[in-house]
Parts: structure tokens; sequence; C-alpha cells
């Protein structure tokens, strides 16, 4: 599965080596001899003003996806009789959130396919119109159905965001800094929640608050709208256009510290990557390209291990956290409700960053090896307590009860272990989901990926409050637990280390199975050439 020393020294472009490679880097390239992360490119472990920039107007999209997916929970608490009703049913709450979570599903099937046929660019800004569009919505809306139709314009701009961001951002970044570029995203996400918590604390008690807590989601979507004129697009989608110029000019920003050597060769690389992907596009349809996401044995696999982190990032019930917290702080006897969930979108925040700085040196699965017995720990803990909790209110929670401070407590501290676990691993890595697929399949594995990503959120939170209500909160947070257990299974059996590698190389770890022990050689191979090129450079 390694490349061979000789190979790789002919790689290496340090003084111009590119004409000793020949003219079929294509063929070398579908062998798995030559991928874009052994063309060695000066200063490639330094990151250029110009990606810090990408990498933080493209993030927006996901401050804003955190910002409306975290500030239902103190909106709900706050609207009162201001959509019609004397209060909000658990009916109504479940129907409100969980049409985001629909919009997102449907955002993000198409989000991909359509990121694909017009470029990431695009895509971006017409999500950004659509979160503009529906925060105006929410901010103007007076009955509960205008309020869940607003919401669920939003949840189109959540899921579009969530699915093509990831993905321009791995596509714009240095290989080695691939995974922390991505990561950065992800903090944006939970930074929005944090901002979302803010303000609905700040304006918990001002009369139509919850108005100024939807409404103000405008300003970063109209602010990503006006720098989205001013990015690139993706290297790979220009290539794919034929620009090779264009892809040439955004490569050399990306690589600002290489040889003109190195920056042409990183390009070949590339363009014979493409060439293939093209070729593929050009004499295949749509459909017979869906076929092979579920029939060809590689992307299969691909596919498999993607929706599989999705469907553990959502089962483990997070997302309920996020959208119902300040209702249920407020059920176990917190007076402030609302400043006790921004502890939680705080340490959320926090645990993020670790994952920011660890994710491509621990590597994506060993993250995940480490941080989701955490996970389980703390959801088994909070079934515990609630159990203990709620014995005097026969299993369940009755509003405006006042329950034990002691076991009040032990539920919160069960949601921070719970939550720090989650936001260091399986918060992250599921958004990776880009570099397993290759070029002509990316963006139907990724829409098919977030969409199952979605359709678990749907149904996890359609059904949060009646799971309470029907099986206890001890039983809820019990049942997520071992669905939790069930995914660290798989993580252990089925989950391959793709930090390190290149997006065009991945692929080669998915050929003979899941590749699990294939993949730790391979980054193996490539943390000790690594540490061979630092040496022989000093």
């Amino acid at each position: 599965m390694g490349i061979p020393d000789e190979k790789r020294r002919e790689v290496k472009v340090r003084e111009g080596y590119v004409e000793q490679l020949g003219d079929d880097i294509t063929k070398k390239i579908a062998a798995g001899e030559i991928s874009e992360l052994v063309v060695v490119a000066e200063g490639e472990e330094r990151t250029t003003w110009f990606v810090w920039l990408l990498v933080f107007c493209s993030s927006i999209s996901g401050l804003l996806f955190g910002y409306d997916t975290g500030v239902v929970s103190g909106a709900l608490v706050s609207i009162g009789s201001d959509l019609g009703p004397e209060s909000l049913s658990n009916l109504q709450k479940e129907l409100i959130t969980s049409a985001t979570t629909l919009g997102a599903l449907l955002g993000g099937l198409t989000a991909g396919i359509l990121s694909d046929a017009v470029g990431r660019r695009p895509v971006l800004g017409i999500a950004d119109i659509l979160f503009i569009a529906g925060a105006i919505g929410q901010a103007i809306c007076h009955t509960v159905w205008a309020m869940i139709g607003t919401r669920f314009l939003i949840g189109w701009g959540v899921g579009i965001a969530a699915c093509v961001a990831p993905i321009y951002i791995q596509e714009l970044s240095p290989t080695r800094l691939r995974g922390r570029m991505v990561v950065i995203n992800v903090v944006a996400i939970t930074f929005g929640q944090v901002v979302a918590y803010g303000i609905d604390a700040g304006f918990a008690n001002v009369h139509g608050g919850w108005r100024w807590m939807v409404g103000l989601g405008t300003i970063p979507a109209g602010l990503q709208l006006i720098f989205l004129f001013f990015l690139p697009e993706s290297p790979r989608i220009l290539l794919r256009r034929g620009h090779v110029d264009q892809a040439h000019g955004v490569m050399s920003k990306i690589y600002a510290h290489a040889s003109a050597d190195q920056i042409d060769f990183k390009v070949k690389v590339l363009q014979a990557a493409v060439k293939q992907s093209v070729e593929i596009v050009q004499t295949t349809t749509f459909l017979e390209r869906f076929r092979s996401i579920l029939f060809v044995p590689v992307n299969r696999r691909a596919l498999i291990v993607a929706c599989a982190l999705q469907f553990a990032q959502q089962a483990c019930g997070f997302n309920t956290l996020m959208y119902y917290s300040a209702t249920l702080f407020k059920e176990i006897g917190f007076n402030q409700p609302t400043a006790v969930g921004l502890i939680i979108s705080g340490t959320n925040f926090l645990f993020t960053l670790f994952a920011l700085k660890y994710i491509d040196t621990i590597g994506r699965r060993r993250i995940l090896l480490w941080s989701m017995p955490g996970m389980v720990f703390g959801l088994v803990l909070a079934s515990v307590a609630f159990h203990f909790l709620t014995r005097n209110t026969g299993n369940v929670l009755v509003d405006g009860t006042r329950y034990s401070h002691g076991w009040s407590g032990m539920v919160l501290f069960s949601m921070i272990a719970f939550v720090a676990s989650y936001a260091t691993g399986i918060g992250n890595v599921p958004w990776q989901q880009g570099e397993l697929f290759s070029l002509e399949v990316r963006g139907i594995g990724s829409s098919l990926a977030t969409a199952t990503n979605w359709s678990v959120n749907l149904l996890i939170g359609a059904t949060y409050l009646s799971l309470m209500a029907h099986i206890t909160p001890s039983g809820a947070f019990g049942f997520y637990a071992a669905l939790c257990a069930l995914s660290y299974t798989f993580v252990v059996f089925c989950f391959p280390e793709t930090a390190g590698l290149s997006l065009e190389e991945v692929r080669m770890v998915f050929r003979n199975g899941f590749g699990v022990r294939e993949s730790k050689q391979l980054r193996k191979v490539r943390m000790e050439r690594t540490a061979e090129d630092r040496a022989g450079d000093v």
C-alpha cells in the first residue's frame, strides 16, 4: 500500500524534476503511485493569509448554521402568546423545530449535486439568500404556521450550508491542513450557537425579544453574500471547466511559499486527477453516477462510512439538547434556563477548539475512539440522574415542581461531560465527509450523507418530547446512550484513518474493504516521510 521510495523521490519537486516523470502522470495517479500529497511544496505546512481569509469567509455559513439551530431554544420559551395560542403546545414546538430539520434535509439533498453543476460559491450565495429571507420572515410572523413556514425556509439554507461549505473549504485548503480548516467551520457552528444563546439570554426579558433573536441572523448572511463576490471558485471546479490559468492562480495563493516548479506540478497532478473525473462525468449520466455510488464497491464503502458517521452524530440526541435545552433546564428547576443553556453551548465551543488543534495530528479515527466512550458515560449518567430526580413525580418531568438541586446539578454535569466529548470527536469528524469521495461523485455522496444527518435529526427532534413523556427522561437518555454505543462499535471496525491523505488518495483506502489497517499503514508512511523531509531541510 505504501509508495516506493524511488517514486517518492521522483515526485518531490525541489530543483525542477517535473520532466523526469514523463507524460503519463494520469496513469501513475490511477495506479495510486502519485497524489497531490506527495508533491512537496516549500512552506506547505504554513497557512497563508489567503487561505485564512477564504476559510473564515466560508465559515460564516457555519456560524449561520449554528445560530439558526441554536436560537430557537430561547425563542420557544419567549414566544408566549405572540403567535396566537396562549402558549405553544409540545406538538407546536416539535413542528417549529422539525420544520428547520425537514428543510435542511431537502437542502442537503440538492446542495452537493447543485454545487457540482454550477460550482461551490454560487450555491453558498443561494444559502445566504435563504437565510436572509427566512430570518426576516420569522421576525415579522404572527401565526404558528407562518413561523413553521419560515423555519422551513431557514432549514433549506442550513442544509445547503452544512453540505457545501465543508467541501468548498476542503478543496481550497492545503492537504496537510485540510482537517483543521474544515474544523474551523465546525468551530463557527458552535460559536454561532454560543452567540445565539447569548442573544437569547439578552432578549429573554424583553417584550417580543424573540423577534430580535431570529431577525439578527440577517447580518452575517448579508456579509457573507457580499464576501462571496470576492472569493475564488474551487481549483478542482475550475480545472473541470478547463480554466487552467485561473486554477493555477488560486493554487499559487494557497501555496504562496512554493516555487514555480512546485506549483506547476501540483496543478499537473491535480489536473490529471480531475481529468479522470471529467471523463467519467462526460461519458456517464447522472443516474449512472448515482448508481455507481451505490454499486461500485469503493464508492459504496465510502458512502456507508460517511452516512454512518452522520447517523452517529445525530442519533446520540445532541441537537435535541440544542433545540430544547432551555425548556429542559426550566423543567428541572433552573431559574435562568437560557443562561444555563449558554454553559452547554460554551462547552461545545471550547472543546471544538481542542479538535481544531489536534484533529490532523491525532487523526480522525483515534479522536473518535477516545471521545465516544465519554459520550456514552455522559448519557448513562444523565439517565441515572433523571431516574432519581423524578422518583417523586412518576418518573416524568412536571413543570413547576421543586426538584432536588443535587440531582439537577448532576443532570447539568452529565450534559457538560456529554457535550465536551461530542464536540471533541463526533461533532467534527463527520463533516470531513467530502474527503471520502472521488470528485465525480463527491457532490452526490456529500448530499446523501448530509441527508442522512438531517433525516436522523428530524426523527430525533420530532420524537424527543414525546419520547420523554412516554418512556421517561431516564429511558430516553438511556436509549440515546445505546445508539451511541452502537455507533462506537462501527467506528472500531469500519472507520479508516484519512488524516494526512490527499482527497484523491483516500479512494485507495476503500479498494479492498473498509481499509482500517491499510489506512494506518499509509498514514504511518506519510508521517515518516514528512519527518524525513523536515530533517533534510534543517
